[in-house]
């Protein structure tokens, strides 16, 4: 029987002596669906700077073993001297925090690993987008957000209704969107729980921020176009389409 299939320390989030969750149902091993949840932007007035707000939630089937991707992944890592690592991508890309005094060419490289173990992973994802401007208030955002939200999980309800249960993951980062996922995964799921977790404890919670940049950066190319730290890093917006959005959006449901 192989284990998780999500992180280094697949439990790290099970509350003290609950067991992990592939239970039994019946006859049968519950079928179960995990949902790693990240955002960008945030619920202040609308910037320029920062015309959207961005959701994606990264689906994947606990059926699917992906140990040994894991394992390459942090392989890839320790390689490149940051083992122990959770990979933010839009730092990454700008230069900013534990990546200011990185090279470029290494900070690239640290990028595709992250790319391409998503690439090679059997995952799909779901992503929102609200332009700021549009909601005058954190009412107005907190109500559009909600609906955006249920639309997309209802789009794909075949999908999520066959699983057994449904395991949320989010670091609660934003208290409004902790608030939300709640209350729009609660009221459409019978059987759903939620799990704060730590970004270098699970290697998909990072594939959710890499997408919630990448679908961020293809919003800006639409509306106006890349930073200037963002075209040093990509080159050109063709070459941010061809070598990291379409491997991206071949995950999309």
């Amino acid at each position: 029987m192989p284990l998780f299939g999500l992180a280094e320390r697949p439990w790290s989030t099970e509350p003290a002596g609950e067991f992990p969750a592939f239970f039994y149902s019946g006859d049968r091993m519950k079928k179960v669906l995990s949902v790693f949840i990240d955002e960008s932007g945030d619920f202040g007035a609308y910037n320029h700077h920062a015309p959207y707000y961005i959701v994606s939630m990264v689906l994947h089937d606990q059926d699917v073993d992906i140990q040994n991707h894991i394992a390459g992944l942090n392989e890839r890592l320790r390689h490149l001297g940051y083992e122990e690592h959770a990979i933010h991508t839009g730092p990454l890309i700008r230069r900013e925090q534990a990546y200011r005094n990185d090279l470029m060419e290494n900070r690239r490289r640290l990028f595709n690993a992250l790319l391409q173990f998503t690439r090679r992973l059997d995952v799909h994802y779901l992503s929102v987008s609200l332009p700021k401007k549009e909601c005058p208030d954190v009412i107005a955002m907190t109500a559009r957000l909600s609906r955006s939200i249920s639309d997309a999980l209802n789009g794909q309800r075949e999908y999520l209704d066959s699983f057994d249960e449904i395991i949320v993951y989010y670091d609660n980062g934003q208290v409004e969107l902790t608030k939300i996922l709640t209350s729009v995964f609660s009221a459409l799921f019978t059987q759903v729980l939620f799990r704060k977790v730590k970004p270098v404890d699970y290697k998909l919670f990072q594939v959710a921020d890499l997408v919630c940049t990448a679908e961020l950066l293809a919003q800006k190319i639409q509306s106006g176009g890349l930073t200037r730290s963002e075209l040093e890093f990509f080159s050109s917006p063709r070459d941010f389409k061809k070598n990291c959005l379409k491997t991206i959006r071949s995950k999309k449901l």
